[in-house]
């Protein structure tokens, strides 16, 4: 028994009949799942009753059950550091922040017209956004620096786990990227 992430490389040899030559796919979870793992790593953590496991699951599609756990555990140590008794949806979104945009730089020193231009680019996305048929629900809008690159960004929250994208859904979420730059230019 073995497992991979990239079946598609393995030499052919070691998958004829008789040896690796059975495959048993295992996905990543879709919300429900990530959202009953999600339980799962919460037993024994202090929750904040305001805490929606459900919009986390939805913030995260793409994870597996080792990232969500990190999620939960990088919440907890920041409830701790913040002298918390509880995990809150605050610590949470910023635990899944920082998995998936790094942590925040709020020592990178920007010039007030730069954050400015941020600002004007970040809101370009969620007027935008908010305004076409085919993107989902704007959940936050941030210009506080993330990671290497980030200086901003603006998170939509989708309803459910997208496999495939129509042209309209492409066309709407490049019109909301335009609207970056677009707010930038007005």
């Amino acid at each position: 028994m073995s497992a991979t992430n990239r079946p598609e490389i393995l030499d052919m040899a070691l998958v004829r009949p008789g040896r690796f030559d059975r495959q048993v796919v295992v996905d990543a979870p879709n919300i429900d799942g990530r959202e009953a793992i999600l339980r799962v790593h919460a037993r024994g953590k202090k929750l904040s009753p305001e805490v929606n496991l459900r919009v986390i699951a939805a913030r995260t599609p793409g994870f597996v059950g080792a990232d969500l756990a990190n999620a939960l555990n990088e919440a907890a140590l920041l409830a701790a550091r913040r002298g918390k008794k509880e995990i809150g949806m605050k610590e949470l979104e910023e635990a899944v922040d920082r998995e998936m945009t790094g942590i925040e730089r709020r020592s990178r020193v920007l010039k007030p017209k730069v954050k400015e231009k941020i600002a004007h680019h970040e809101c370009g996305h969620a007027i935008v956004g908010a305004k076409l048929k085919h993107m989902d629900p704007i959940h936050r809008v941030s210009i506080i620096p993330r990671g290497v690159a980030t200086l901003g960004h603006t998170l939509y929250l989708p309803t459910d786990d997208q496999y495939l994208i129509t042209k309209e859904e492409i066309l709407d979420r490049i019109t909301s990227a335009l609207g970056g730059r677009a707010a930038e230019e007005l």
